[in-house]
């Protein structure tokens, strides 16, 4: 059997901006997707602290070293700067292997920087 666990969480991401004519994805600095493992247009789940919404999109690295969290195209109508972020993407692992399992976890503060890690 296979499970879908947790693989990678960025958690209290804060939104830095919106672009509603972009194609669509959310914007993430490329160092912060790195960190856990999230990997270029993997899908990601994401949930806005500030206003309760859930999307589902996909990753795209933004600037290193930027804390760059941008809303693109329709995820653009579910938050604004400033909201905080959990983002999250998942993984299917053989039930053999879930014993062991952790997920990479950072935890976000001003600027997006890096205040928490587990898992790393």
């Amino acid at each position: 059997m296979q499970l879908h666990l947790l693989k990678s969480k960025i958690h209290r991401a804060q939104v830095t901006g919106a672009s509603i004519n972009y194609e669509g994805s959310l914007t993430v600095a490329v160092d912060l997707m790195e960190k856990v493992g999230l990997l270029p247009y993997e899908r990601i789940l994401c949930s806005n602290l500030a206003n309760g919404q859930r999307f589902e999109t996909y990753a795209i690295p933004g600037e290193r070293c930027g804390g760059a969290i941008v809303l693109n195209g329709a995820t653009a109508h579910l938050g604004k700067a400033g909201d905080r972020l959990t983002i999250m993407s998942y993984a299917l692992v053989d039930e053999r292997e879930t014993l062991g399992w952790t997920p990479r976890i950072i935890v976000l503060g001003e600027k997006n920087t890096i205040i928490t890690e587990r898992g790393i």
